[in-house]
C-alpha cells in the first residue's frame, strides 16, 4: 500500500509541476511553408510589449510588417498580418501551435473570393551565449 501512495504522491507533484509550465512564444522563429512546388520562408519575431504580445513578420521581399491581435491561449498563438505583393494587400490569419522551440500550424488567406490554407512550420533561433 505504501508504494502505491508514494507513486501517487510523486505523480501528483509531477503533474502539478508540469501544469505550471507555460509555453513561451517570445523569440525569433525561422519558418517554412509550401505554395505549390515552392518552399518559401518567413521570419516571425514575437516580443512582449508591456504585458502584451507583439511582433513582426518578414519575408525576403517585405520586412518588419507589424502583427495584429497577437494572442496566446494554452499552446496556440494566433495573429494576423498583411502581406504586400505587387500592388495587392493580402490579409493573412495565423494559428500556430508551439511545442518548445518548434511551431506548426496554418496560415489562411482569402484572395480573389477564395479562402486557402497553407501549412507552416518553424524553429526558434537559438540565442548566442
Amino acid at each position: 500500500m505504501k508504494p502505491i501512495l508514494s507513486m501517487e504522491l510523486v505523480l501528483g507533484v509531477c503533474g502539478l509541476a508540469s501544469a505550471g509550465d507555460k509555453v513561451e512564444p517570445v523569440g525569433t522563429w525561422k519558418c517554412k511553408y509550401p505554395i505549390g512546388d515552392q518552399k518559401l520562408t518567413l521570419e516571425l519575431t514575437i516580443k512582449k510589449d508591456g504585458g502584451k504580445l507583439a511582433g513582426t513578420m518578414s519575408w525576403p521581399d517585405q520586412k518588419d510588417e507589424k502583427l495584429k491581435d497577437v494572442k496566446l491561449k494554452d499552446d496556440t498563438l494566433t495573429f494576423s498580418v498583411v502581406r504586400k505583393f505587387m500592388d495587392n494587400k493580402i490579409p493573412l490569419e495565423f494559428r500556430l501551435t508551439i511545442d518548445g522551440d518548434k511551431l506548426k500550424g496554418k496560415a489562411a488567406v482569402e484572395f480573389g473570393g477564395r479562402k486557402q490554407e497553407y501549412d507552416i512550420e518553424g524553429k526558434r533561433e537559438k540565442k548566442d551565449k
